[in-house]
């Protein structure tokens, strides 16, 4: 009887797998991290290969953070996710911060391909990377506008980060050893989200968030200069499995049409209309590739 069970179960399992790939072979799967800007890049590629493919489009948005994506790409769970060059450089190889565009890129993708069958698409065309934030009325009565001028404040400030940062490579511990940074207190670990509204209504003094941010003008936050150029360049690339490009190659193509067209005040401005105009983001990409001649 126990050897009967085992049967059973096995065939269980291949029909089940066996389902997956009926059910992938006309299906792509996209995520995303949990905050604004990512939700709206995956709908950038969901709309993007519904237009230029045939392929059924299913969106898992707001997975969380960059672990738990690459945990959902690697097991096959999702087909392709936005990442951050310098997010993938640090966070998830676990090598040291490296400068040069060209070099962190061609670096995660050898080590994705090898690592994990996974590959990257062309950037983009912006880097979001992480932007020291404080009130701009404080920059201007202070006249600072480098960390290294603020430091000698922040023994004063609250600071804010998000949990992810507090644990990477490129994140708190490297960042407050290379500008000797202190801070009133311990710092409170909140969401990404909720970062620019903790700054404005003074529950911190600092924070860290993206520099693509739509609020940053919106609500006269004032961005730092990383003047020790402590960050690796985070230029935004899709990461797609390998296996989802064999199965359906017209999405490599289709993926490579959006190559450097987002930049830096595109993608606030994308973030500004879901995050300050409360915008649905599929109105929004809509609008947006139509004005990039990349739809009707």
């Amino acid at each position: 009887m126990k050897f009967v069970s085992q049967i059973t179960i096995l065939l269980v399992m291949i029909a089940l797998l066996a389902g997956c790939d009926r059910h992938r072979a006309d299906r792509v799967v996209i995520g995303s991290k949990n905050f604004t800007e990512q939700a709206v890049l995956g709908e950038i590629f969901a709309q993007q290969l519904e237009a230029r493919t045939k392929l059924q489009i299913e969106r898992r948005f707001y997975l969380a953070g960059s672990f738990i994506c690459q945990q959902a790409i690697v097991s096959g769970r999702i087909d392709m996710y936005p990442e951050y060059t310098g997010t993938a450089l640090t966070a998830i190889l676990k090598e040291p911060p490296q400068r040069g565009n060209d070099a962190v890129f061609q670096r995660v993708k050898s080590e994705y391909e090898r690592r994990f069958q996974l590959t990257l698409a062309p950037a983009l065309g912006f880097d979001n990377t992480f932007a020291l934030e404080i009130r701009g009325d404080d920059a201007r009565r202070l006249q600072i506008k480098t960390i290294s001028q603020a430091a000698q404040y922040t023994p004063q400030w609250r600071a804010g980060f998000g949990y992810e940062f507090m644990e990477r490579a490129d994140g708190y511990k490297g960042l407050v050893a290379t500008y000797g940074l202190r801070f009133a207190g311990t710092p409170r670990i909140m969401d990404l989200g909720l970062l620019a509204r903790a700054l404005t209504e003074k529950q911190v003094d600092l924070a860290v968030g993206n520099a693509t941010d739509g609020l940053i003008p919106a609500l006269d936050l004032f961005v730092l200069e990383d003047d020790r150029h402590y960050f690796p360049p985070y230029e935004a690339v899709p990461v797609i499995r390998e296996e989802a490009l064999r199965l359906h190659p017209e999405v490599g193509p289709a993926l490579s049409e959006l190559a450097g067209k987002i930049s830096d005040s595109d993608m606030q401005q994308l973030n500004y209309a879901v995050d300050g105009q409360h915008r649905d983001v599929k109105e929004v990409v809509r609008e947006f590739l139509r004005q990039k001649g990349l739809t009707r």
